[in-house]
């Protein structure tokens, strides 16, 4: 039976949520008020959190996939005892509030990660569960539950119309994740108006497909209901659940019931017609105390009692294992010991030519075999992208093992990915051809804006790929990477700047990294046997052969070794040329203006950039006189060496462009 008590605190969340969008003008009241009873079902009487302590390792995820519903969502937090002062509810919405338009894991506590593009919460999730599953089979012993959390989502009929939630979600049932449960806020409405006008499918039978448990709730009103399924989900130890649970858009407004209320204030009638229906007397943005004591004694009680918990077991497992105390330590604080990159291996000239994908791989073997918190996945190009972990088994066949088989799924790889960093606790990469990054973009976006570190591997990296053709050769791809926000681009030239790209990358705090890599084998420069950083994104890898250059070719990648022979070729003929690889364009953009002078002196007019991918940004470093040897369309098929000798790559086509621009 509902207690009195919960009504009142539910009038009280949709209240506060209905007040924060007529003050703003905007927002999404719908889900705010349909949704209201799961929500706080699932945080005052399962979700164990401790808002005075927010990061605390073992709680309980939190996603709201919908996340227009953020209103909702600042409510709860607000209610729950967050860092959220009623200040910044009241600026809902407004420039500098703590509570902006859609979820943002860096602007409020209680966020655990950034939604708002539909889908990508459900994906999240996902791998916020994988790394509990993953972390709890790596570190808890006999008596010691170290790791051993629940992961809730809340979504909508839009999330669920995403392709990236269907992805997620088989992925997640063929992983058997049973401690990740999905609330289905079924209201039969869309943005546009009903449901069936674009969705008809049956999510029972589907979710049923895909390896998951189904629980349906009949009243989105009835507390026990509600509660009995959470328990029912929780109690699963093989599947997923989704508990569908139907309720009423815009539930106690005249317009409930219809898409009128998903995206537009009630309006000051409605808005006051609604809190007399739910019998809410006091003034907007006043909650009596009664109700934060209700919240107090729930979620409050518990999460302190729960935190305190695993504080005491973590000092016992601390003194049982200290090792693998340590290394969760390290994993959780995103630490390397000291001196980690000497036990890396570096590459000679005189070794074997190797694809840099191939040079990755090795890389990737001692990066894991000195560090256990590493681990990742590909969408089914294991053997192509070289970046699985040898002697090491599939997720599948032990949670341990450090090799997710993503499958043929990239936008969820990349959400995944993000959920997992968000999670905290490891360091993990995906990896597909880089032509891909097409479908993983969106998530990329996501893991640049909520500042997560997630490493990604693109082999394949240019038309040098050949035979495969243009669908599958990257051309724009690189500038597309360079001109999103917070995105580290790394395309190393050889095997030693591979190794200093993967330094970049796990010693990334904020960022995600993008490690683009070849298929063709790449020489082993002399010049960067001794190198020891590439964290400024550009250097001199050969110097002119006077002190002033007649030119400057910069290159990339593969192209960069082009660009030496290129240079020693005209040095003959008299020209003096310096050569720069330039593995990260952001990185070299961040420096300071002497830095970039050192490089590329302004009198050196003569400016020549070398890489096989799109033009568009090379402007910036070679100027208004500058020569671009670039691919501004798409490329074709046939032997790889053939193709870049087609399209223009080889010395004397550089040699011969130069000539022609300059002498």
């Amino acid at each position: 039976m509902t207690a009195n008590k919960d009504i009142k605190a539910i009038a009280a969340i949709r209240s506060l949520s209905l007040a924060q969008i007529e003050k703003a003008n905007s927002g999404h009241p719908g889900i705010c008020m349909g949704a209201a009873p799961m929500i706080y079902s699932l945080w005052n009487k399962y979700l164990n959190v401790n808002p005075k302590n927010p990061s605390y390792f073992n709680r309980d995820r939190f996603v709201l996939s919908a996340g227009h519903g953020s209103a909702l969502l600042y409510s709860m937090i607000h209610l729950a005892g967050y860092k959220l002062p009623m200040e910044d509810l009241k600026n809902f919405r407004q420039i500098g509030s703590k509570a902006p338009g859609h979820p943002e894991r860096l602007d409020t506590e209680g966020v655990e990660v950034t939604t708002g593009p539909l889908g990508q919460g459900i994906a999240n999730a996902v791998g916020m569960a994988l790394a509990e599953k993953h972390m709890a089979a790596v570190f808890n012993k006999e008596d010691y539950p170290v790791i051993d959390h629940k992961t809730y989502c809340l979504c909508g009929d839009g999330d669920l119309m995403e392709g990236v939630s269907y992805e997620a979600m088989s992925l997640a049932g063929h992983l058997k994740l049973s401690k990740l449960v999905v609330l289905y806020d079924s209201n039969d409405i869309c943005l546009d108006g009903k449901l069936n006008t674009s969705f008809s499918e049956n999510v029972e039978a589907r979710v049923k497909a895909q390896g998951w448990n189904y629980i349906k709730v009949e009243d989105g009103e009835d507390l026990e209901a509600i509660g009995k399924a959470i328990e029912k989900a929780n109690s699963q130890d093989e599947k997923p659940s989704l508990i569908e649970i139907k309720t009423i858009i815009g539930y106690g407004s005249s317009k409930q019931g219809t898409n009128k209320v998903h995206g537009a204030p009630l309006g000051g009638d409605d808005f006051a017609k609604a809190k007399e229906f739910y019998k809410w007397e006091n003034k907007d943005f006043e909650i009596p105390e009664e109700i934060y004591e209700t919240f107090k004694e729930g979620l409050g009680q518990r999460g302190l009692e729960a935190n305190k918990a695993w504080d005491d077991l973590m000092e016992a497992y601390k003194k049982a294992y200290p090792e693998a105390y340590q290394s969760l330590i390290n994993g959780i604080e995103r630490k390397l010991d000291d001196n980690f990159f000497d036990k890396i291996r570096k590459y000679r000239s005189e070794d074997k030519a190797l694809a840099s994908r191939a040079s990755g791989g090795e890389i990737l073997q001692d990066l894991a075999k000195n560090n256990q918190n590493i681990w990742g996945g590909s969408a089914d190009l294991f053997s192509s992208n070289k970046t699985d972990i040898v002697g090491s088994p599939s997720f599948k066949d032990d949670p341990a093992g450090r090799n997710v088989w993503y499958g043929v799924r990239e936008f969820a790889m990349a959400a995944i990915g993000n959920g997992i960093m968000a999670h905290g606790g490891s360091f993990h990469h995906v990896s597909t051809f880089f032509v891909f990054v097409d479908y993983v973009k969106a998530a990329l976006r996501l893991s640049a804006l909520s500042k997560l570190p997630l490493t990604y591997v693109f082999t394949h990296d240019s038309v040098a790929v050949g035979e495969d053709g243009p669908t599958h050769e990257p051309i724009e791809q690189l500038a597309m990477l360079r001109s999103i926000p917070n995105v580290i681009d790394l395309r190393p030239a050889d095997a030693n700047e591979v190794r200093l790209a993967w330094k970049i990358a796990l010693e990334s705090k904020e960022s995600p990294t993008v490690i683009a890599l070849s298929r063709q084998n790449l020489e082993n420069l002399k010049a960067t046997e001794r190198l020891e950083s590439i964290d400024k994104g550009a250097y001199i890898i050969k110097e002119a052969s006077k002190e002033n250059p007649d030119g400057i070719f910069i290159g990339t990648g593969s192209e960069v070794a082009l660009a030496i022979k290129a240079a020693e070729a005209l040095e003959k003929e008299g020209q003096a040329i310096r050569v720069i690889s330039m593995p990260s364009m952001t990185l070299f953009r961040k420096q300071d203006a002497a830095y970039k002078e050192a490089l590329l002196p302004k009198e050196v007019k003569n400016r020549v950039s070398i890489e096989m991918a799109s033009s568009f940004g090379w402007a910036e470093w070679t100027g208004d006189k500058g020569l671009n040897i670039a691919i501004d369309d798409f490329g074709i098929s046939g032997p790889g060496n053939l193709v870049a000798e087609k399209l223009g790559f080889s010395v004397e086509n550089i040699v011969e462009k130069y000539k022609e621009k300059y002498l």
